[in-house]
C-alpha cells in the first residue's frame, strides 16, 4: 500500500465519505455497504449508492464472523471495476481476483488476521451479541480502522483522485498507519494496467 505523500492523502476523501456512511448513529451502513459504496464513488462506477449486493456481508457474512466485510466490500467493487474496465471476462476476472488477493495479504499482514471473529475478539452472530458490540463502541475504531485501511489501499485504482480541501484531509488523517514493506508491489500496480 502507497503510504508515501500521496498515500493516505490521496485516499482522504474516500475515507471521509467512509466516517460519514459507517459512523452514523443510525447504524445504516455496515462494514462492507460502506467499503463497496465508498469503492464504487471513488471508481467512478454505476449505482454507487446501492449498497445492496453487500448488506448480507457485514461481520462477517451475515455477523458470522468470516472474512472481514472491509475485505468482501472491497472484493465486490473490485469485481465491477474490473468489470467496466477490461472487455474480457476472464481477464477482468483475473485482475479482480488478483487485486483482492493482494489485499487480502496486506490486510492481514496489518492486522493479523482476515476473519471478523479473530479481528474483533468475539461472536457477534446472535442480536444480543452484536447489540453489545455497537453498544461497546468498538466498532468506532477497529471497524473503522479496517475499512479505512481497504479504501486506502484501492484509492490509487480510482486514478486521478480530485483534491480534497485541506481541512477535510487533516480530518481524514488516518486510523491506523503503515510502513510499506520494500518486497510489495503496491496494489495499484499488482495487477498490471487495467
Amino acid at each position: 500500500m502507497d503510504t508515501g505523500p500521496d498515500g493516505w492523502a490521496g485516499a482522504a476523501p474516500g475515507i471521509a465519505r467512509a466516517r460519514e456512511l459507517f459512523l452514523d448513529e443510525a447504524h445504516g451502513y455496515g462494514c462492507a455497504e460502506t467499503t463497496f459504496v465508498v469503492l464504487k464513488e471513488a471508481f467512478g462506477l454505476a449505482d454507487a449508492a446501492d449498497s445492496s449486493a453487500a448488506m448480507a456481508l457485514n461481520g462477517g457474512l451475515a455477523y458470522g464472523g468470516g472474512p472481514c466485510g472491509a475485505v468482501s466490500g472491497s472484493a465486490l467493487a473490485l469485481g465491477l471495476l474490473h468489470g467496466s474496465r477490461e472487455p474480457d471476462h476472464a481477464t477482468a476476472k483475473r485482475l479482480a481476483r488478483e487485486a483482492t488477493a493482494r489485499l487480502m495479504d496486506d490486510f492481514e499482514a496489518e492486522f493479523g488476521a482476515l476473519d471478523c471473529r479473530e479481528l474483533l475478539g468475539h461472536e457477534i452472530r446472535t442480536p444480543e451479541a452484536h447489540a453489545a458490540f455497537i453498544e461497546s463502541g468498538r466498532w468506532r475504531t477497529i471497524c473503522m480502522r479496517q475499512i479505512e485501511f481497504a479504501i486506502a489501499a484501492l484509492a490509487p485504482l480510482a486514478g486521478p483522485v480530485q483534491a480534497a480541501a485541506p481541512d477535510a484531509v487533516a480530518d481524514a488523517a488516518p486510523v491506523v498507519a503503515q510502513d510499506p514493506s520494500p518486497d510489495r508491489v503496491p496494489l495499484s500496480r499488482a495487477s498490471g494496467p487495467s
